[in-house]
């Protein structure tokens, strides 16, 4: 409002502080409304890059569609199995290209300006006009059904009014939940009402669905999530077993669905790698994965990253994690950028990538310990016996048992007590080893297989022994590689990713799924809860709903 002559001060003195204060806040004013255009600016142009996204998703599923379309069509001639085969890579394809698209639009609409939050009974002076929708899915009849209704209050809200209110209509929503072994469907019923002297309509809100304006309960979501994720059964397949059911759920749909799921899920996969990291012991692995090339049809080798921590062999009590991340190949660059954060011993295999880390240097960037793993320096003995049946590999295999002999009793002892029991039983054990094997290579032919694995032994001796000074630390690497393995028998029946950015999503899936299983959290219960109300989570709360935290949470509800 503007001062009058009147109200404005006649002192001098009074006048300049007036008149700087005034300056001061019209300077504030102008930086903020400078960083809010800014602001605006950068969201427009992160807009703009998202729809341009968008875009280019939307041209590459219509290709995709029409390629399976015309494949189709020939399947049935002299060529049909390679027809079959191209089938089944285009599916697979379309359904993580639709993932993609469906995650990066819900990205776009968390990134879109907030409306105002719901009260507790919608209210308004007249009915809202009408929109024009897409027809709701339509579930099978034979399907068991459930109604909720969600009344709306007897007396109407509108302050100063003591009218009634009588029911003026209502909206119903079919929700699909799937019950372990079959599906079920859930009406959330509305009924809207209307005042009988004001006119007010009230009707009760909807309840929360993980996807907005969906039709798929958390029970579904979770279900779709596991079996493609857990139990190896990419979506075009699924949605030819949910068909046998009468339940019309096309690959397309199934995609969107696990696009957005994957959206909701990455801050807890972002907290599941946060811990991995923040540990000072942790293991480290990879294997490849054939990845459809895009526009030529031909598959290209990706790579799935695991780094696993887990304190349960010398009794630690940080609950085990572990973290998957996909790369279109294995340069050493993604290894030493998924560690950058980390510090401290590092189970893994010989693989140069991790050199750097082991030679870094500054104060945010301390040296990275290597710990050699003697499953992998066994190995070429191991194969050598089985060619020809080496007597020389043999008692290298069979020296090498006793060292893992002597860490059964003590798995899950205390670090003091494992390291003393290695100083006194291992240690001497490996003292003779180095000594045979050094006898050993001057017997052998300098080329031959034995002398490399006596070699790769030999040149990686200090690592190897490492596990010996520090009770923490593990004699091999088989941690990881069982965190690995189920990926490996997931790959002999899906054979193949379907892009870059399919396999990212599914590395966000893989960190969640293995770490509940690694915790004992049953994967598909846990999905099923935490996917209920993630979305109304508040951020900075997260934590708690990590598989460790959930289960700790639960154990104590059903105990209270």
């Amino acid at each position: 409002m503007n001062a009058t002559p009147d109200q404005l001060p006649n002192d001098i003195e009074e006048m300049k502080r007036l008149f700087l204060a005034q300056s001061a806040n019209l300077e504030q004013l102008t930086a903020e409304l400078a960083a809010a255009s800014a602001k605006l600016t950068a969201a427009s142009a992160e807009l703009a890059a998202a729809k341009a996204g968008l875009m280019i998703y939307a041209l590459e599923i219509e290709k995709l569609k029409f390629q399976l379309a015309r494949l189709r069509r020939q399947k049935y001639g002299s060529s049909s199995e390679r027809i079959e085969r191209e089938i089944a890579q285009l599916e697979l394809k379309l359904e993580e290209i639709e993932a993609a698209k469906a995650e990066a639009e819900a990205k776009g609409q968390a990134a879109a300006p907030a409306t105002p939050a719901a009260p507790d009974a919608v209210t308004t002076d007249q009915p809202a006009p009408a929109k024009s929708k897409k027809p709701r899915r339509k579930f099978p009849e034979h399907l068991p059904r459930t109604t909720v209704v969600h009344p709306y209050p007897h007396a109407c809200p509108t302050p100063g009014c003591d009218g009634t209110l009588r029911k003026v209509g209502e909206d119903r929503t079919q929700i699909l939940e799937y019950i372990p072994g079959h599906f079920k469907v859930r009406e959330e019923v509305r009924p809207a009402g209307s005042c009988n002297k004001c006119g007010s309509m009230v009707q009760a809100p909807m309840p929360p669905l993980p996807i907005p304006r969906g039709q798929a309960d958390a029970s579904l979501l979770a279900h779709v999530a596991v079996a493609k994720y857990c139990d190896h059964l990419p979506l075009y397949r699924q949605s030819e077993i949910y068909a046998r059911d009468g339940v019309d759920l096309d690959r397309s749909l199934l995609a969107d669905w696990m696009g957005k799921t994957a959206w909701l899920l990455q801050p807890l996969a972002e907290k599941i790698e946060e811990h991995v990291m923040a540990g000072t012991v942790i293991h480290a692995d990879d294997t490849p994965v054939k990845v459809l090339a895009p526009g030529n049809g031909k598959t290209k080798t990706g790579r799935f990253w695991a780094y696993l921590r887990d304190q349960r062999p010398h009794g630690g009590s940080a609950p085990p994690a572990v973290v998957y991340h996909y790369t279109p190949d294995r340069k050493g660059e993604h290894c030493r950028a998924h560690l950058a954060p980390f510090s401290g011993h590092l189970h893994a295999d010989g693989y140069a990538g991790f050199g750097e880390l082991y030679r870094r240097e500054g104060a945010k960037l301390d040296p990275v310990v290597e710990v050699g793993c003697w499953s992998h320096a066994r190995r070429p003995f191991f194969d050598v016996h089985a060619s020809n049946g080496s007597p020389i590999a043999k008692e290298a295999l069979e020296r090498i048992g006793v060292l893992f002999d002597i860490e059964r009793p003590i798995a899950g002892k205390p670090p003091e007590v494992r390291q003393q029991v290695r100083a006194q039983l291992a240690k001497p054990r490996l003292e003779e080893l180095a000594t045979w094997l050094d006898q050993q290579l001057q017997r052998v032919p300098g080329r031959s297989e034995l002398a490399k694995g006596i070699r790769y032994a030999r040149s990686r001796w200090v690592a190897l022994n490492r596990y010996i000074d520090d009770g923490r630390l593990e004699i091999s690497n088989n941690a990881v590689e069982n965190a690995i393995r189920p990926l490996k028998v997931g790959s002999k029946n899906w054979l193949f990713v379907g892009s870059d950015s399919g396999g990212v999503t599914a590395a966000r899936f893989y960190t969640i799924i293995r770490t509940c299983v690694l915790n004992g959290v049953e994967p598909e219960a846990y999905l099923r809860e935490v996917l209920a109300y993630i979305g109304e989570f508040p951020i900075n709360r997260i934590s708690e709903l990590l598989p460790w935290n959930f289960a700790a949470r639960k154990a104590r509800n059903l105990a209270a």
